[in-house]
């Protein structure tokens, strides 16, 4: 394993467990902890932003070029994540199987268009 594959490999679960246990204090009131959730959540994300930055500056590759289709390819991933997990809450929270398989099919259709759109047919 290369060096900068471990290095991204680490900072990057260390800014995920802080994202989601942030995530997970804000979003259960059982926690009562929605301002450190909050905190936290955010520290997760810096830290994945600085992950990204690191790996990048390790491996000799230039900046990540923002353009149309990286925003549109990032909105288009963002809103198949929404989609996949309200139909999932549909099914598991609300009990609405039709409606909650229907929601979360079209989030798997939205976020598999993802690989056309990003490496193109042939």
């Amino acid at each position: 394993m290369k060096k900068s594959s471990f290095v991204a490999m680490i900072l990057g679960t260390v800014s995920g467990v802080l994202f989601s246990l942030g995530m997970c204090m804000a979003l259960l009131p059982e926690w009562n902890s929605f301002k450190p959730g909050i905190i936290f959540g955010v520290i997760g994300l810096v830290l994945a932003l600085i992950t990204v930055i690191v790996w990048r500056k390790m491996e000799n590759k230039a900046p990540v070029k923002f353009s149309g289709k990286a925003a549109g390819v990032s909105a288009l991933a963002v809103i198949g994540s929404l989609l996949l997990g309200v139909g999932m809450c549909f099914v598991l929270v609300w009990e609405k199987l039709i409606v909650g398989i229907t929601v979360g099919l079209i989030g798997i259709i939205a976020l598999l268009s993802l690989i056309p759109v990003i490496k193109g047919l042939k």
